[in-house]
């Protein structure tokens, strides 16, 4: 029997820390465990005995790069168990704040986090040092930049933003400002068809996986902060529905809990790929033409192309920014007044992070104390649909050098755009034979 080892200590070009490894017998795989060893960080039961309105900050801190997902997550959530209304207009408002994150962590991900994988770098730093290469990190870096500063102009602050509360914001966005952003907003239209039209060049792995689909879908408009859950197989739920369908488990091997289905056990899929495929009609006009004009055609199945369906989603965060900020007027007032008395309640309600759907729930005392926090992010949601893609596509990568295998490892995981420490919460790789 021969032996080998494939070992990358920490997985490069994604958020958090984790291994893989990969037992080979006789040429045949036996074990592929995701070890991810970030330690466990407790949110959901620090979060009980605090205020409601303590909530919306708190879980901004579970991620620097969605901050706004767990803020509005949150905020859904408990306006539903506290029965409180926000203000017209404000609803507005937090889709703007959100396609401003959406904007900064897709345009990180396709051009610092998984382009160097398509164009044989190491990093963003070795691309840029290409002259061929340096203009589409340049590209990438100025488009997060208008998303960062879209969420500093409604937030606050571009990381972890401090405006949002539970019935609004403490303060509404500035009109005049927000029609400062137009030009940038222009330019990053123009430059997500670009990046549409670039990914499309790329040169994918064959390979295909037959996916259940999870996503939120609204009959209006292309999904984030409302709808109902759908997915490839025909589900269609209220959210107050999703824990009869979707539930997580503990694995020996991870600190990061795994979902499947409840009723089948079976793992699905939620991401950029999920919604193109299951919204695609949703997307604005322009997402659609470009779309039609590099031929994507749901249903797109390969993981690898999740890169295309975040360059669509690009396109789509910029052309409705644009129209929300020519629509927009201040809310007045931009808070909801807090109820008299509080009742004991519940709430329960999920967004579409950009990597995929995340669910809340809370339960609240008469003092409106945080009795109860259940949060379910979209990387541990992928976490088993991982495994299984590496279970498929590892026999295809045996053959090569060890190096080449270990990239192409990383590079279907890293397609996830996972965020590990959301998940708690990657990556080292070990192949054993023997």
């Amino acid at each position: 029997m021969t032996e080998k080892h494939i070992t990358v200590d920490y997985l490069a070009r994604v958020e958090g820390e984790g291994a893989l490894r990969v037992k080979v017998v006789d040429d045949q795989v036996t074990d592929i465990q995701l070890n991810i060893f970030e330690p466990p960080r407790f949110f959901e039961a620090f979060l009980r005995g605090r205020s409601y309105q303590e909530v919306v900050d708190i879980t901004s801190r579970i991620c620097g790069i969605c901050p706004i997902a767990y803020q509005m997550s949150a905020a859904h959530a408990l306006e539903k168990a506290t029965g409180l209304t926000p203000p017209p207009g404000v609803r507005a408002l937090r889709r703007l704040l959100y396609w401003g994150e959406w904007i900064e962590s897709h345009a990180l991900h396709v051009y610092m986090l998984h382009a160097p994988d398509f164009v044989g770098h190491e990093s963003a730093i070795t691309m840029a040092g290409d002259p061929a290469l340096r203009p589409l990190v340049e590209r990438g870096l100025q488009m997060k930049k208008i998303g960062n500063h879209l969420m500093t102009v409604i937030g606050g602050r571009e990381i972890h933003p401090v405006s949002v509360c539970v019935g609004g914001f403490y303060r509404g966005a500035r009109q005049a400002d927000l029609r400062a952003m137009i030009p940038d907003l222009e330019w990053g239209l123009q430059a997500a068809i670009d990046t549409v039209r670039w990914a499309a060049t790329l040169s994918y792995p064959q390979f295909d996986i037959d996916y259940e689909f999870v996503s939120l879908s609204h009959p209006d408009e292309y999904p984030l902060n409302e709808g109902r859950v759908i997915s490839s197989t025909g589900l269609d739920l209220a959210l107050e529905d999703y824990e009869k369908y979707f539930v997580e488990e503990h694995v020996a091997h991870s600190n990061a809990l795994h979902s499947h289905r409840a009723d089948t056990g079976s793992s699905y899929l939620v991401g950029p790929l999920a919604r193109v495929n299951l919204c695609f009609d949703q997307l604005a006009p322009a997402a659609l033409a470009v779309a039609r004009e590099i031929g994507f055609k749901p249903p797109i199945k390969n993981p690898f192309k999740s890169l295309i369906a975040r360059g669509l989603e690009l396109v789509q965060a910029f052309e409705e920014s644009l129209q929300l900020i020519a629509a927009y007027e201040e809310p007045q007032p931009s808070r909801a007044a807090a109820p008299a008395k509080f009742q004991p309640g519940e709430g329960m309600h999920a967004t579409e992070a950009p990597r995929g759907l995340l669910y809340h729930r809370y339960q609240i005392d008469e003092d409106g104390l945080i009795t109860f926090a259940k949060i379910v992010p979209p990387t541990a949601q992928n976490l088993r649909r991982v495994e299984l893609d590496l279970w498929q596509y590892v026999p295809g990568v045996l053959s090569l050098p060890l190096e080449e295998a270990t990239l192409r490892c990383e590079q279907l995981v890293r397609s996830y755009d996972p965020c590990i420490s959301c998940a708690t919460h990657f990556l080292k790789l070990e192949l054993e034979r023997g």
